[in-house]
């Protein structure tokens, strides 16, 4: 099943509100001037207020998976809205998934 492709102009935030900084080391593929997202792409995510109990416990970065089966960058899976981004605290614990607004309409994967 296709799915918009994700880019730098997308908008992702963990579960709880934080803002992923979406950069990608793709250089090839670009939907309406903004470079697609890759599978291999792992985003730093800034401001997230998660705490355990007591504890701050941010998550700070967001690694990816399930990209799209039809179309790569340099030999890897462009991300699309059903890939799954996985949020993790800077002790490598997952804490959910990323949320996801793909930031355009034109192109699916």
């Amino acid at each position: 099943m296709s799915a918009l492709v994700l880019t730098v102009a997308s908008t992702v935030t963990c579960m709880h509100g934080g803002t992923a900084q979406l950069t990608t080391a793709n250089t090839t593929v670009k939907v309406q001037g903004s470079a697609a997202l890759i599978e291999s792409d792992i985003h730093q995510v800034m401001g997230c207020p998660f705490t355990i109990g007591q504890k701050y416990s941010p998550c700070v970065k967001i690694e990816w998976a399930q990209g799209s089966t039809t179309l790569r960058a340099g030999g890897t899976a462009v991300l699309i809205a059903t890939s799954v981004g996985k949020c993790y605290s800077a002790e490598s614990s997952p804490q959910g998934t990323a949320q996801k607004v793909p930031g355009q309409s034109a192109v699916t994967a």
